[in-house]
């Protein structure tokens, strides 16, 4: 997108199903699953980069020998930072024992990292928090190995509070109010419940300490211990554990709001956030690719059984459509056509917004990622060109001459790539008036190109919060000398925060609320924020479940396109030659183009978990109150 819109998170999970001597007979080495692993974050690497972090368990150790690594980076390329680490101390053992590198027990034995189960984790810093205490794989330590646990996810929970004051019930002293830590530990207590219990069978059925170990390994019920632990979750989350015996499970929420996809053969399991990732680093098709069902946890045992086990009722299925939009890499085939049907839906609106008047039109796109949708306008408005020669023709059959026909034949859509965007530019400076100058040269253009009667479409993934759009891109198109500027964006207009992964945690953010607050106001209406402050503030103690969205009601006065053509006005400045306009994608439209992800809560209000009704009222409630806090 043009505005910056930060969001969290990408997993990645690969278990070896064969001793490691294996995949050095067969691929040359005995890394063969760390160099799957850095792959596999690598092209994941557009979900996160503010932090990366790796783990590993060697399977069938001997006491007092190391079995699980880790290693995280919050550098500025993480995840090059986390693999340069492994890669040096993987050269260092083998320079320092040079006799081991064609023993692969040996290797297993004397190097850390190499194992069967690995875990990576790529992130982007939320709530301010990029420290190198905040990137995953979070890890809960024990000398029973059973109870070991790793934990990452792409993820967040919209009743932390609750949970906390959870465990400090169940008697623990939690050592800080965060999702990943909150959940953790939550599992944590019940897996150790679930190990006494087991060790208690064991001795009650004559087995020794020593000997009980692999016995409570085998029973182990991971679906009872996640079930116990995620009653009360409330959230979008796709989240991965090992624990340190080496059974390792992936569950996801029962909305399907964060996505989830694995793959099994005979060789290994592996699970990723997208599913292109699997497809391109171990060379499957599309269909051998599946979905993790919300509410269900894929679980792999020690001993490699693999099974999907319900862990809570699924419900109605609202998978964020900010995945295809935007945030997911654009190769996977049904995204792919996704993002070119949403160009194609929103032709009519840019028809009407240039008078239909291809001929002196030019299409374009910005940024990058856009460029998918862009392809899918321009075919469509292609397909209106061909229709409009095709009746011209037809009816003018009998008059038509060659010389008429080749000039018919020779008008074509007029597409060019006006914006680039210069990657080194910085905004270094942070007194206002310097960096609004600076930021009004993020992007370059491409002169020459745009004549003075011509209208200028320029298609976008989404418009959050408009800054961008304000202070760079309308100026900078501006000085193309267009008669008309006409903004696209492939998403609806954005009216409420999330809570379940994106960072939108403010009302006053979003340039839609905004243009809602400037026409209350102009047609005095505003009567009505206080009303739906009272309305909130009146349901401020209710149980989740019993809370309403209220807010929907400062959106209700108005048709979007009142909306869109507020947000334009805002968005433009009095320096602007051209006429601006600004077209926002039909939820109607979104739903038809990505049917199978219909979460659409940041632009309707209507969140898939209770959770979010109580966000986005204590969004409004802040706003109102004048405080700059989260929501959530």
């Amino acid at each position: 997108m043009s505005d910056a819109l930060k969001h969290e998170c990408g997993i990645a999970l690969v278990r070896l199903l064969k001793p490691l001597e294996y995949y050095k007979e067969k691929y040359g080495t005995a890394f063969y699953g760390i160099q799957k692993m850095y792959l596999m974050m690598e092209k994941q690497h557009n979900r996160g980069q503010d932090g990366a972090g790796f783990a590993s368990i060697k399977l069938d150790v001997e006491p007092g020998q190391r079995y699980i690594s880790r290693v995280r980076s919050n550098h500025s390329q993480p995840i090059q930072d986390v693999f340069k680490q492994i890669n040096e101390r993987i050269s260092e053992e083998l320079k320092a024992q040079p006799e081991i590198g064609d023993d692969v027990q040996k290797i297993k034995s004397e190097i850390p990292y190499v194992g069967e189960l690995f875990l990576g984790h790529v992130r982007y810093g939320t709530f301010g928090k990029n420290s190198i205490e905040s990137v995953h794989p979070f890890l809960r330590q024990s000398n029973w190995m059973h109870r070991n646990l790793i934990l990452a996810g792409n993820f967040n929970m919209t009743n932390v509070k609750e949970l906390f004051e959870n465990l400090v019930e169940l008697g623990q002293h939690p050592k800080e109010m965060a999702d990943t830590v909150t959940v953790m530990e939550k599992i944590g207590h019940f897996l150790d419940k679930e190990v006494m219990q087991l060790y208690q069978d064991c001795k009650a059925e004559g087995y020794s300490k020593r000997e009980a170990s692999p016995v409570i390994a085998e029973r182990l019920d991971i679906a009872k211990i996640l079930a116990r632990s995620a009653k009360n979750l409330d959230g979008g989350y796709a989240m991965a554990g090992l624990l340190g015996h080496g059974d390792a499970f992936v569950f996801r929420d029962p909305a399907g709001i964060r996505p989830a996809y694995f793959y099994q053969d005979d060789e290994v399991v592996v699970v990723a956030s997208e599913r292109p990732v699997i497809q391109t680093v171990f060379n499957v098709p599309f269909e051998s690719v599946q979905e993790i069902d919300p509410g269900h946890a894929l679980i792999i045992k020690k001993n490699g059984k693999v099974s999907m086990n319900q862990i809570l009722e699924p419900t109605v299925k609202k998978a964020c459509s900010f995945e295809r939009i935007y945030f997911s890499r654009g190769s996977d085939a049904e995204i792919y056509q996704e993002r070119k049907n949403l160009g194609k839906l929103i032709l009519p609106a840019v028809l009407n917004a240039i008078d239909s008047d291809t001929d002196n039109t030019v299409f374009s796109y910005i940024p990058n990622t856009a460029e998918t949708s862009f392809y899918g306008l321009v075919e469509a408005a292609q397909d209106f060109l061909n229709q409009r020669k095709n009746n011209y023709i037809l009816e003018n059959r009998n008059t038509l001459t060659a010389e008429t026909l080749q000039e018919l034949l020779a008008v074509k859509i007029r597409t060019e790539k006006v914006a680039i965007k210069d990657a080194k530019l910085r905004t270094f400076i942070t007194e206002d008036s310097s960096r609004d100058d600076l930021v009004a040269h993020v992007y370059d253009v491409t002169y020459g190109v745009i004549k003075p009667e011509d209208n200028l479409v320029i298609i976008d993934d989404s418009i959050v919060r408009g800054t961008t759009l304000k202070m760079s891109i309308i100026k900078m198109m501006d000085r193309l000398k267009p008669k008309r500027i006409v903004i696209v964006s492939s998403a609806p207009q954005i009216r409420y925060p999330d809570c379940y992964g994106i960072d939108m945690a403010k009302l006053e953010g979003l340039v839609a609320f905004r243009a809602a607050l400037t026409l209350l106001k102009e047609r005095n209406l505003y009567h009505i924020v206080d009303e739906v402050y009272a309305k909130c503030k009146a349901q401020e103690n209710f149980a989740d479940t019993d809370v309403v969205n209220y807010v929907t009601a400062i959106y209700d006065q108005f048709t979007p396109e009142e909306i869109s053509d507020k947000i334009a006005e805002m968005l433009s400045s009095p320096e602007i030659n051209a006429e601006v306009k600004i077209i926002f994608q039909k939820v109607e439209d979104l739903h038809i183009a990505c049917p199978k992800n219909l979460g659409d809560w940041y632009f309707t209000g209507d969140y898939p978990t209770p959770g979010g009704n109580r966000v986005v009222n204590r969004a409004f409630m802040n706003f109102y109150e004048g405080k700059d806090a989260r929501a959530y």
